[in-house]
């Protein structure tokens, strides 16, 4: 990566990067939520630094928001807050572990009976 950008993310502040923002609007992400980079958001122009440099970590392989905040310096809500944005605009997709309401982004709720479903089902084994 360039001196330049590790330069930038020492001098601006995160709520710059951010745009003032302290969560995402849709959803909250887990930390080994990996990020895929989509055909055609490579030469994507008019990104700050920072979601530029998001697409050339994720390029080559899925790459985990934890690592992502890593390798930029950056706060892990920042970086959460970048690439839930990024996932917006449809330059990455997003695979997480968690399941998520495609509609809303949000975790579903699973209910007390579902997990007492499960354990009963368990032990029965």
């Amino acid at each position: 990566m360039t001196d330049s950008f590790e330069f930038e993310t020492r001098t601006v502040r995160p709520y710059a990067v951010t745009g003032g923002r302290v969560r995402s609007a849709n959803i909250e992400l887990p930390l080994e939520a990996l990020v895929e980079v989509l055909p055609g958001s490579r030469g994507a122009s008019g990104l700050t630094p920072e979601k530029k440099a998001i697409l050339e970590h994720a390029t080559a392989n899925y790459i985990s928001i934890a690592e992502l905040s890593a390798l930029l310096h950056l706060p892990l809500g920042v970086v959460k807050i970048l690439v839930s944005d990024m996932s917006d605009s449809e330059y990455i997709r997003i695979h997480s572990s968690t399941p998520m309401d495609v509609n809303t982004g949000q975790s579903p709720a699973l209910s007390l009976s579902v997990l007492e479903s499960v354990l009963n089902g368990i032990s029965a084994l």
